[in-house]
């Protein structure tokens, strides 16, 4: 009975992981960046950067990533325009 317990905790623990770390990142408003910042953003895998308003080779290739489409759809332009915005 024990093991079937700790077999089934092993199983959705792996499962549910699996799925948090597949999670498609949000948007970040600030178009250019200096300092740490950008050094923090240069050493991150181009796919689990945010995607920024204005970096087309960057977003392009997370969307072809995530969703398997290389065009962005309106969600994307209403939230890359709300992202610019309300980080100023």
């Amino acid at each position: 009975m024990r093991y079937r317990a700790i077999l089934a905790a092993w199983f959705l623990g792996s499962v549910l992981a699996t799925t948090a770390s597949a999670q498609e990142p949000g948007w970040y408003g600030r178009v250019v960046t200096f300092g740490a910042e950008r050094q923090m953003i240069e050493q991150t895998p181009i796919l689990q950067r945010s995607y920024r308003p204005f970096h087309f080779y960057g977003n392009t290739v997370r969307r072809l990533y995530y969703r398997g489409t290389v065009l962005p759809s309106v969600g994307d332009f209403r939230d890359g325009t709300a992202a610019l915005f309300s980080f100023r």
